[in-house]
C-alpha cells in the first residue's frame, strides 16, 4: 500500500583501461559501444570523463601505459553484466572495473603529485615555497626510530664486534698507535 516498485536500477561506474596503441577513434568506439549498451538496456548515461594516458604500476600485456576513461550510468544489473561481457571480449580494453557509484563522489581524474605540490594554496602568502613530498615525509620520521626489520636481520651485539675486529686487523693502524 502506497509503495511503488522502483525496480533494481542502480548507478554504476566503470573505469576503463584502454590500449594506448589503439587509435583514438577506436577508443571512442569502445566508449560509444558502452553507451549504446546502457541505453539499449533501458539505462541512462550520466557522464564520461576521459582521464587520459597514464603510466601503469606494472606492465599489462607488455604495455607500460594505458588510457583511462571513467563512465557513470544508471542501469539494471543484467545490463551491467552484458557490458562487462562485451568489454572482456574487446581487445582494445586492457582492464575494466565496474562498481556502484557513490553519490557525490568525484569523477574527475586524480592529479599528479608534482602538480599538487608545486601549486601553493591560495590562502598562504606568496613567499612560502612549496616543499617536495619526499622532504616533508622525511622530516616527520624520527631519526632515532629503527625500521621494524632491523632486529630480525642484525642481532644486537654481533654487528659492533665485527666492526671492532675489522679495525684491529688493519696493519697501518697498528703501527701508528705504538
Amino acid at each position: 500500500m502506497g509503495r511503488e516498485d522502483i525496480g533494481t536500477v542502480t548507478t554504476y561506474e566503470i573505469l576503463l583501461l584502454l590500449d594506448p596503441e589503439q587509435a583514438e577513434a577506436r577508443q571512442k568506439d569502445v566508449v560509444a559501444r558502452t553507451r549504446q549498451l546502457v541505453e539499449n538496456g533501458g539505462g541512462t548515461w550520466q557522464s564520461h570523463d576521459a582521464w587520459g594516458r597514464r603510466r601503469l604500476a606494472y606492465p599489462i600485456a607488455h604495455k607500460e601505459e594505458g588510457v583511462y576513461h571513467l563512465v557513470v550510468f544508471d542501469s539494471e544489473p543484467a545490463t551491467l553484466e552484458e557490458i562487462s561481457r562485451v568489454l572482456k571480449i574487446d581487445d582494445a580494453v586492457l582492464r575494466h572495473l565496474a562498481t556502484r557509484h557513490i553519490a557525490g563522489s568525484r569523477t574527475s581524474a586524480p592529479r599528479d603529485e608534482a602538480t599538487v605540490v608545486a601549486t601553493p594554496p591560495s590562502n598562504e602568502p606568496a613567499a612560502v615555497e612549496a616543499t617536495p613530498v619526499a622532504a616533508t615525509t622525511a622530516e616527520t620520521v624520527s631519526e632515532d626510530a629503527e625500521p621494524e626489520y632491523a632486529d630480525a636481520e642484525e642481532p644486537s651485539g654481533e654487528a659492533g664486534s665485527a666492526v671492532g675486529e675489522a679495525d684491529d686487523a688493519r696493519p697501518e693502524d697498528q703501527g701508528e698507535e705504538e
